[in-house]
């Protein structure tokens, strides 16, 4: 498997593809971060400076989005990018039972592949909270506290699994369909249908559940019904995980009643308090990445394999 692991990272860092995609995600992510620490350094009085870095990711500041909601958009084209070709391109070669004859298993070959895939995102996401850091230090010119680098520590780490997902379901679609077009075609669709039509689906919905929506009570319970819906699409799980994790004063997914805010302090969550709220957030983008994968490890170990 190390030997595995070893070509396919090497393979991934020197894919163009990849490269290009890689080039395009940290110049508009260092763009984003540059023109909200601009916005920062000139709002000084108003934001409290024990949170600025976090704000560097969630605050859109002069620019159309943050630098976590491109990351949420655009990171599952990596995973896509890294996975939709990873078995399918070995059948379109026919190298895949060239490899099998050699003295590697076949758990070995598609462990590795996978864990290749999930340590080049992992870099690339710590490479991006590496130069948010430094140009953030550059910008505002002090460094970030102890809660605020654990806090974006744990943002790598949800980063690293939500892209993992897309991963794991491009490596699946690999299996599948056994060619590369299809399944790139395929990943794509999925998440395209689960990052953008899954909020339509849940509006419409959730306003057949409950029509008459005057009260606040009702508008809550229809509220409610749409975040269910929502937490299908795992791009809601990621930026309702990012937006309470990285905003210590959001305490709720979602609307609140007038009458469930009465009597909370208007205090910062300590981070224990803000990972217990997205525990099952976490546990849930960890488990889908575990059942993908699980079902292309089966897949591919039943698979029966052909010399071409």
């Amino acid at each position: 498997m190390t030997v595995v692991f070893w070509k396919e990272l090497a393979d991934h860092f020197s894919s163009r593809r990849f490269m290009i995609l890689l080039i395009l995600i940290i110049l508009s992510g260092l763009w984003a971060t540059y023109a909200t620490g601009q916005a920062i350094r000139q709002n000084t009085d108003t934001i409290p400076p024990q949170y600025a870095f976090l704000l560097l990711l969630t605050s859109s500041g002069e620019t159309l989005f943050s630098l976590a909601t491109f990351l949420g958009f655009f990171g599952p084209l990596v995973g896509i990018t890294l996975g939709f070709d990873s078995i399918s391109g070995e059948y379109a070669r026919g190298t895949l039972s060239r490899v099998l004859s050699q003295p590697i298993y076949r758990d070995s070959l598609i462990n590795g592949k996978f864990l290749a895939g999930l340590t080049t995102v992992a870099v690339l996401w710590g490479s991006i909270l590496l130069l948010v850091i430094g140009l953030g230090i550059t910008l505002l010119g002090f460094p970030p506290n102890g809660e605020e680098i654990w806090r974006m520590l744990i943002f790598t780490l949800v980063g690293i699994f939500y892209v993992g997902f897309w991963l794991a379901l491009a490596m699946l679609f690999s299996l599948v369909f056994q060619k590369t077009v299809t399944a790139a075609l395929a990943s794509i669709a999925v998440w395209l249908f689960l990052t953008l039509f899954v909020s339509l689906f849940s509006s419409a919905i959730s306003g057949m559940i409950v029509p008459d929506a005057t009260t606040p009570e009702a508008l809550a319970r229809r509220s409610d019904v749409e975040n269910v819906i929502d937490r299908i699409s795992p791009s809601t799980l990621f930026s309702e995980s990012v937006g309470i994790l990285l905003n210590p004063a959001a305490r709720v997914f979602g609307m609140a009643l007038q009458s469930q805010a009465e009597g909370i302090l208007p205090t910062p969550l300590a981070l224990n308090q803000s990972l217990n709220l997205i525990w099952p957030h976490l546990t849930t983008m960890f488990a889908l990445v575990a059942v993908c994968f699980g079902i292309s490890y089966i897949i591919f170990m039943r698979a029966e394999i052909r010399a071409s």
